[in-house]
């Protein structure tokens, strides 16, 4: 579901927003927003939920692991996408899971409407 409210979106971001994303802000196009919801060496996964302001997306990354590793994606509010190195992009509603397996080459973010 598109939103363009802010009201709206807050209300269905179950996680909630957090903090503006300064730390790794080097890594986006836009302004996005960090709420980890667990804590470092709490477990062997890191949890965040991250915020992407209408158009917000990350830049072309990959995730190197020696074993393990990679990332899930899990839309929770608003309309996104999610693109991998060499194939269409994929429009993310809440509810997408997307799984990454690690070295894959990939970007995800928000609609420039959502």
């Amino acid at each position: 579901m598109k939103i363009q409210d802010k009201t709206t979106f807050d209300g269905q971001n179950v996680f909630g927003q957090g903090m503006a994303n300064t730390a790794f802000a080097r890594y986006f196009i836009g302004n996005s927003y960090l709420n980890p919801l667990t804590k470092p060496g709490e477990s062997a996964v890191g949890l965040a939920n991250v915020t992407f302001e209408p158009g917000c997306r990350n830049n072309w990354h990959i995730h190197h692991a020696r074993s393990g590793g990679g990332q899930i994606l899990i839309c929770t509010a608003g309309e996104g996408w999610y693109q991998e190195d060499g194939r269409e992009a994929v429009s993310l509603i809440p509810g997408t899971v997307i799984v990454i397996p690690p070295e894959v080459k990939h970007w995800h973010g928000a609609k420039a409407d959502s």
